[in-house]
């Protein structure tokens, strides 16, 4: 391939530039799970939906995004990264552009939770856990923190856009927009995605022989991949500490936050656009936290990490409701100190996954810990709309998720990854087609 000889004689791995294409595909696709955040009130004025009606949607659109997670992983293996990611583009932009001709709430939940969450699902941070095991040996860690930034802060960074848009000219031409622009990534990815470092001629970035490639499945059987994978991680402590504090993750950050913080604004006195602007600082430090995440996951205990990370959050989130009371500056406080940890879990979860399931296994594990987070986000996005329908109020909602991050903390010390803890790496055997 010319652009990577030509690439690699300025010293620049190719890598690099799939970590690209990657980073732009998990910004796009996590920009469109995110405009429910925005859209949820001009649902509910213009239809009659109560918060509960349309958070049946938004459940079962993130339950469904998680719940794709092992099987997305292995259809990469099976299939390549660069065919299940213009897939998984053309799918979320057809469900988000016909999200414009909804009339019932059966409609929505078709679209935004099976087309849009399946569609989503099929890249999720699976993909991003994929290409830094294929492509990278050094610097996996920061690689996986800068995959992990480009998915939270996509969640975030596009909220006061869409504000804006739905401010001007309505919330379908939210949706209509978001299809424009995913259909737009669609070329880019065919010309530039690779699947793996020897379609290409190149090694992993860092690889040597003590280190040898995942191997290519190319004939593996995705579904019979996946449940594999389930069934030789569901005999490791790890596994379950890890998916507990996962789906703890799920629950108090796109599944409480991401979906409702916009909606608890608006019930005290803040506007929409100031409100998705607190998401859009959320992003802006989270760019920061993740990334620094990822550096540090490198360099230091990984389980360690992952107890700050959830007392952090814990705490902030508890903050939360006084902060409401402190005007729009405790508001922004909040905000920069929750963004640095929005997603900072990822890295460090990512690589205990890998190390004690291996670098083919490790995507295959962690997509059915990623199932857990989403399962505690679709429990977030369901409960705190129905605690603000019965109650008048998110704050039980806000409290309850951040008792849960401090416990979650305090169990990630648990985690043997890393030391020895007897897991071995999954191994994957083809079958014939």
């Amino acid at each position: 391939m010319s652009i990577a000889l030509a690439l690699q004689r300025r010293g620049i791995h190719y890598g690099w530039i799939v970590v690209a294409m990657t980073f732009l595909t998990l910004l796009t696709t996590a920009g469109a799970m995110s405009t429910p955040g925005v859209l949820l009130a001009p649902l509910q004025k213009e239809f009659g939906w109560s918060t509960a009606t349309i958070s049946v949607a938004l459940s079962l659109r993130v339950a469904v995004f998680g719940l794709m997670a092992p099987f997305a992983a292995a259809l990469m293996i099976r299939f390549g990264l660069r065919a299940i990611m213009m897939m998984a583009v053309a799918i979320t932009a057809v469900g988000m552009g016909t999200t414009a001709l909804v009339e019932a709430p059966w409609q929505l939940t078709l679209l935004w939770g099976l087309v849009v969450g399946g569609g989503t699902g099929m890249t999720a941070m699976v993909l991003g856990a994929t290409v830094a095991n294929r492509w990278f040996v050094r610097q996996r860690g920061l690689v996986m923190g800068i995959m992990a930034a480009s998915s939270a802060t996509g969640q975030l960074l596009f909220l006061p856009a869409y504000a804006t848009i739905d401010a001007a000219y309505g919330w379908r031409a939210v949706v209509i927009a978001v299809a424009v622009a995913m259909a737009l990534l669609i070329p880019l990815l065919g010309f530039f995605m690779r699947d793996r470092p020897a379609d290409i001629g190149l090694e992993a970035y860092g690889e040597t022989a003590s280190e040898p490639p995942p191997g290519a499945i190319t004939h593996a059987n995705p579904l019979k991949a996946a449940f594999e994978a389930l069934g030789t991680a569901i005999g490791s402590r790890d596994f379950w500490l890890l998916s507990a504090g996962f789906m703890v993750c799920g629950f108090s950050t796109n599944g409480l936050i991401g979906t409702h913080l916009i909606a608890a604004c608006l019930d005290h006195g803040i506007t929409e656009i100031p409100a998705a602007g607190l998401l859009a600082l959320m992003g802006a430090f989270d760019l920061v936290g993740t990334i620094g995440s990822g550096w540090l996951s490198d360099r230091w205990s990984n389980r360690h990490l992952l107890c700050i990370y959830y007392v952090m959050r814990g705490i902030s989130l508890i903050y939360l409701p006084f902060a409401f009371d402190l005007s729009f500056i405790g508001l922004t406080v909040f905000a920069a100190f929750y963004g640095l940890d929005w997603l900072a879990t990822l890295p460090p979860t990512v690589k205990l996954a890998t190390s004690i399931f291996g670098r083919t296994g490790g995507p295959l594990v962690f997509g059915w810990i990623f199932v857990a987070h989403q399962l505690g986000a679709a429990l977030a996005a369901f409960a705190a709309g129905l605690t603000r329908t019965l109650e008048g109020s998110y704050m039980p909602a806000f409290i309850v998720s951040g008792a849960f991050c401090i416990l979650a903390g305090f169990l990630s010390l648990g985690i043997r990854g890393g030391r020895k803890s007897g897991n071995a790496p999954i191994k994957l055997v083809p079958v014939t087609p």
